[in-house]
């Protein structure tokens, strides 16, 4: 899962991943997505997780994130261009930050380690 609220970053990264084989379901928002996760049967193996965003930031997702027993388990990495993006990030628990801009090599590398290619 992607959530970006960013719509040509979201475009983007899901075009890529989906090329790749990578099934992605999107969300603009920490709410929208918990919306998501709490109704789908099939929740997803990773979520790349931007931290700047209206209504539901990556903090205040992450945070109700954990608090889901169903939702806690699930890999979170960071995508974030803040200047202290991997200082927040340690404080959420999150698997991993990645930087933006992007290194496409290294977010399908980041997605290959955490996602069981079917």
């Amino acid at each position: 899962m992607l959530i970006e609220d960013d719509v040509d970053i979201r475009e983007t990264i899901t075009s890529l991943l989906e090329e790749e084989g990578v099934a992605v379901v999107t969300a603009a928002n920490g709410a929208e997505a918990l919306s998501y996760l709490r109704a789908t049967s099939a929740p997803p193996q990773l979520i790349l997780l931007d931290l700047m965003m209206p209504v539901m930031d990556g903090a205040q997702f992450r945070a109700e994130q954990v608090k889901d027993g169903r939702l806690a388990a699930i890999p979170v990495v960071v995508l974030s261009g803040h200047a202290y993006a991997r200082t927040l990030a340690s404080t959420l628990g999150v698997a991993e930050v990645m930087m933006k801009p992007l290194s496409l090599d290294g977010l399908l590398s980041i997605v290959d380690r955490y996602c069981a290619q079917t």
